[in-house]
């Protein structure tokens, strides 16, 4: 599985933390071990144009998710194929403001984010209540199993 991360910010970013967590999640969804995922941190600046350019929203947002090859979970049996999974962009300005208003660590709110960002280049959406049920479900899942793995 090939992560790569390119830190754009000046904010201290446990780089290696985001690829630990994000093997783990791609390889707990049976992701071929081939795919390639990129991860770009951003500043508010960059994550307003892209927000507004991409969503028609204006100002930043946490986390933003450019599937490419719209690549799908697969099973122990039947990994997905190998491929471009896509660009997941996140911008600690607005993780950190988020992780203080949930009163956890700025590092736990990323990821928080990238996890939710891995699954919605996934497929998964939170559209509609049973989707949510499920996405939410499944990103809490992956955190703690993670988490525990870590210890």
């Amino acid at each position: 599985m090939s992560v790569e991360v390119l830190n754009e910010t000046t904010y201290e970013v446990d780089e290696r933390g985001l690829v630990d967590l994000a093997h783990h999640v791609l390889d707990a969804l049976h992701v071929h071990p081939q795919a390639e995922l990129s991860v770009l941190l951003v500043d508010e600046e960059a994550m307003s144009a892209l927000h507004e350019q991409h969503m028609g929203e204006e100002g930043p947002t946490d986390v933003l998710s450019f599937p490419m090859d719209e690549l799908r979970p697969g099973s122990a049996e039947d990994p997905s194929p190998p491929g471009l999974l896509g660009d997941l962009v996140l911008c600690p300005p607005v993780a950190v403001r988020q992780a203080r208003s949930a009163g956890h660590s700025t590092a736990d709110e990323l990821l928080l984010l990238t996890t939710h960002g891995l699954l919605h280049l996934l497929g998964y959406d939170h559209a509609e209540p049973e989707e949510e049920r499920e996405m939410f479900a499944l990103q809490r899942r992956l955190l703690l199993e993670h988490l525990a793995e870590r210890r």
